[in-house]
Order: structure tokens, then sequence, then C-alpha cells
């Protein structure tokens, strides 16, 4: 079986000096691993072909059997880790919650907190008011705040 802890630290060592960073790391019991990386910039082939020859330089596969895939997070993807909330900082997302609403807003704030623990954020949302002697209602922006927790997706709203 593969050391999840010595590809995790492989992984994390090689990226330190990049702009890159990791979204998600699996290994199935086959040996399947999966690598998902993201960047602040942008992740192109040839980081996640150096990267891949990393892992293969510190995991041989004549003494161990095993698949290997690295990719970056889709922009489809949802969010996995703190820093791709803090990234998205005035972008358009689309989250479910773990209740079944469906919100579609601007992520405006990121909390600080520990990079283990939920990300809370905050996402304004377009609300219709019917103001007082108004004929219309007009549409206001406000703000609704969220825990990574509670929210089965958190992902990047794609418009056409």
């Amino acid at each position: 079986m593969i050391d999840k802890d010595l590809l995790k630290s492989t992984v994390e060592e090689w990226l330190a000096d990049t702009p890159m960073f990791l979204t998600d790391l699996t290994v199935s019991p086959d040996n399947t691993i999966v690598v998902e990386v993201d960047s602040d910039d942008s992740v192109d082939i040839e980081a996640c072909a150096a990267l891949t020859r990393r892992i293969e330089e510190v995991f041989d596969r004549d003494a161990e059997d095993y698949s290997l895939e690295v990719g970056s997070a889709g922009i489809t993807s949802p969010f996995k880790v703190r820093r791709q909330y803090l990234r998205n900082i005035g972008n358009d997302v689309e989250l479910l919650t773990r209740d079944g609403r469906k919100v579609r807003g601007t992520l405006v704030a990121v909390a600080d907190g520990e990079a283990d623990a939920p990300t809370v954020f905050t996402v304004e949302t377009p609300v219709k008011v019917k103001e007082p002697g108004a004929k219309k209602p007009v549409v206001r922006m406000e703000p609704q705040q969220f825990s990574s927790d509670e929210c089965k997706y958190v992902r990047y709203d794609l418009k056409f």
C-alpha cells in the first residue's frame, strides 16, 4: 500500500516554490493515486508532468505497482480547500446547501481560519424587495454567510 503521508509531503514539497497548491489527494485500495492541484495563476500540462515525474522518483513502480493521475482542479470542480475560496473572492459562485437550497451570488469575503477548519465565507445574493409605496420591487444585494461544512458543494458559477 502506498504511504499516503509520504505522498502528500512529496507533493507539497514540490509545490512549495510554485503558485500551485494541493486540493485533493486520494489513494484507493488498488493503489490508484489521484492528485489534484490548483493555482493562483494557472496549471499547465508541463507542471503536471513534472509533478508526475517527481512522484515516480520517490515511489518506485517496480517495488509497488500503482496507477497515477495528476491533474488540475477544473473550472467546474467544487472548492475543496480554503485557498480556492480566497482566490475566487469577487467571482460569481454557486452553492448547494445540505438542506437543498441552491444559492447563486458573488463571493465577497472569506473569514480568517485554520487550514483544517471549515471555511466560513460570505456570498452576496440578489434579493427582490418591495419598498413601501413603490410600484415595483427593487433588487438588492444582501450578504449571506455560509460554512463549507454546511454545503454539499461550492463552485465557480460559469455563465455564457
